[in-house]
C-alpha cells in the first residue's frame, strides 16, 4: 500500500497541478535544491528523512528540445545517470519509482503504439528518456508512465495540422495519474488521438495553423487500450 510519496521536480508544472488533487496519497514535493537526483547524499538524505514508500520521479531536463542537442552532457546527467542514481537507491530499500517517460521514444511513423511496441527515439530527448526507461524497467518495482501532455492554456501562436498526437493538459492527466499510480510495468497516457492544432483550437480559437516540415514525425500518437482498460478497472 502506497502512503508516502516523494515527489522529485516538486516545483514543476506538473506537480503544480498533482498538488491540487485531493486523494489518499500523502505527497512530498521536493524542489530541485531540496533533493538534487545527482547527489547519492541528497537522495539518502530525503529517503531517510521522509520514508517514502514510492519516488514519483519528475525532476529532469525537458524544453526547448534544442537543448539536448546542444548541451548533451545536461541532457545525460539530468534524465540519465539522475534517474540511475534514483533506481539504485530505490533498489537497495525495496522502493517503488514511478518514472514519468514520453511518447518520444516511439518512431513516429505508423502511430497507435503499443506498449510492447520497438522504440526508436527521434530526437535527443527521446533518447535521452529511453535511457532513462533503461535502467527503470531494470527494476520491477517500477512503473514508466508514457506521457503526452503540455500546460493549459495552450502557450504557441501556431500549432501543427500534419501532426496526430495524444495530447492531454496537465490538470486533466494528474486525474488519470491518481487511478494507475498503484501499477507497474509500462503504461501509455494522454488524450485523444487528434492533430495537434484541433487539440489546441478547442483551448485557444486564436491559434493558427502550422506545417510540421519535418520537426515532428507525423504519426506520434499511441495505444491507450491498455489505460482505458486499468481506468474502467
Amino acid at each position: 500500500m502506497l502512503k508516502n510519496i516523494v515527489v522529485t521536480g516538486g516545483s514543476g508544472r506538473f506537480a503544480q497541478e498533482l498538488k491540487k488533487i485531493r486523494c489518499k496519497y500523502n505527497f512530498i514535493f521536493r524542489s530541485k535544491k531540496q533533493f538534487d537526483i545527482l547527489s547519492v547524499s541528497s537522495i539518502k538524505k530525503n529517503i531517510k528523512n521522509f520514508r517514502p514508500d514510492c519516488i514519483l520521479h519528475l525532476a529532469g531536463l525537458s524544453r526547448p528540445m534544442s537543448l539536448h542537442s546542444k548541451n548533451i552532457r545536461r541532457s545525460i546527467d539530468l534524465n540519465i545517470i539522475g534517474t540511475a542514481n534514483l533506481v539504485k537507491e530505490c533498489s537497495e530499500k525495496n522502493i517503488k519509482i514511478i518514472f514519468f517517460s514520453t511518447n518520444y521514444v516511439y518512431p513516429g511513423k505508423k502511430g497507435n503504439y503499443k506498449e510492447q511496441d520497438a522504440l526508436l527515439p527521434w530526437n535527443n530527448y527521446g533518447w535521452s528518456k529511453l535511457g532513462a526507461e533503461s535502467s527503470v524497467q531494470m527494476y520491477k518495482n517500477s512503473l514508466v508512465v508514457r506521457a503526452c501532455m503540455t500546460e493549459r492554456p495552450f502557450t504557441h501562436k501556431s500549432a501543427f495540422k500534419d501532426v496526430m498526437s495524444n495530447f492531454i493538459f496537465h490538470d486533466e492527466f494528474a486525474k488519470i495519474f491518481i487511478k494507475i499510480i498503484h501499477e507497474k510495468g509500462i503504461i501509455n497516457v494522454g488524450g485523444k488521438t487528434q492533430t495537434i492544432y484541433n487539440f489546441a483550437k478547442k483551448n485557444n480559437k486564436n491559434v493558427k495553423k502550422a506545417s510540421s516540415k519535418g520537426l515532428l514525425p507525423k504519426k506520434i500518437y499511441m495505444n491507450l487500450n491498455k489505460l482505458n482498460k486499468l481506468i474502467k478497472l
